[in-house]
Formats: structure tokens, sequence, C-alpha cells
């Protein structure tokens, strides 16, 4: 039964850590950076 409770949250922290990196880069945030992609006009990661 533990194993299912410990399983369940992994599962939530992931899926927001996802959700919000999702909604990072819809809004032009950059996740290697942590800088605003719109300024630099994303070279800094690609």
């Amino acid at each position: 039964m533990g194993t299912i409770i410990v399983g369940a949250l992994l599962l939530c922290i992931v899926s927001g850590i996802i959700r919000s990196m999702i909604r990072n880069k819809k809004n032009g945030k950059s996740p290697c950076c942590g800088g605003d992609c719109k300024s630099c006009k994303g070279h800094c990661c690609h």
C-alpha cells in the first residue's frame, strides 16, 4: 500500500514539473538559462 502512495506522489510531482516546463516554454522562457528567450532570440540554448 505504501508503494502505491509513494508512486502516486512521485507521479504528481513529475507531472507538475513537466506542466511547469511546458508553460514556461509557451511563455518564451528558457529552461536552460532561466532567462527570457524573447530578448536573446533563443540563442542561449539552441
